[in-house]
């Protein structure tokens, strides 16, 4: 897929927003990409997903075991990953504010990880992650992710393969321009706090 027709399965999907967005990350945005409305589609997930795959080298592809994604965002893309690879999909959740492995998922010793994410802006989520599935005993080799926000400075640790890149402004609370200021913010993603 070409840049553009990613960008167009966001603006068919009506997920690609603009105004004044709470990121998880504290930061704040006047653009905010809602992976999960880009994923309600199964066909349309089935097609980013493919896409992102074959993105990936091939020393990583041919070396997955599984595949572990952060909830909530990257719960959907990381099945979708994992139905285009073959392998096995699972995901880590934080109720009570560290990722771990719940509902019977765990991993092999020495397992081979592909994290996969829906979007990556500071890569904290990312890290946690990782930090989580070592502490499971399993490798992560690679990650991977719908979105990056980062503007390429996000440093994960392992090698990082997005399907598109964004330069999209993120701002500190107390530095927002004067017409970001001037708008409502609302925090459209799926961490409370």
């Amino acid at each position: 897929m070409t840049e553009e027709e990613i960008l167009a399965e966001f603006r068919d999907a009506k997920a690609l927003l603009e105004g004044h967005f709470i990121l998880s990350s504290g930061l704040r945005s006047p653009r905010y990409l809602q992976c999960a409305r880009v994923l309600m589609n199964p066909a349309r997930a089935g097609r980013l997903a493919t896409a992102l795959a074959a993105k990936l080298p091939d020393s990583v592809r041919d070396s997955i075991d599984v595949v572990v994604s952060p909830a909530m965002g990257g719960v959907i893309i990381g099945q979708e990953m994992g139905r285009t690879l073959g392998r096995d999909a699972m995901f880590l959740e934080r109720p009570d504010g560290v990722f771990h492995f719940r509902r019977g998922f765990a991993l092999e010793p020495g397992a081979k990880v592909l994290m996969v994410e829906d979007v990556v802006t500071t890569g904290l989520s990312s890290r946690e992650a990782i930090a989580a599935v070592e502490e499971a005993g399993g490798e992560v080799i690679a990650e991977a992710a719908l979105v990056d926000r980062s503007g390429g400075n996000a440093d994960l640790g392992v090698p990082f393969t997005p399907l598109i890149r964004l330069d999209v402004p993120t701002y500190e609370p107390d530095a927002l321009p004067p017409e970001l200021d001037a708008i409502p913010a609302i925090k459209p993603g799926s961490r409370a706090a």
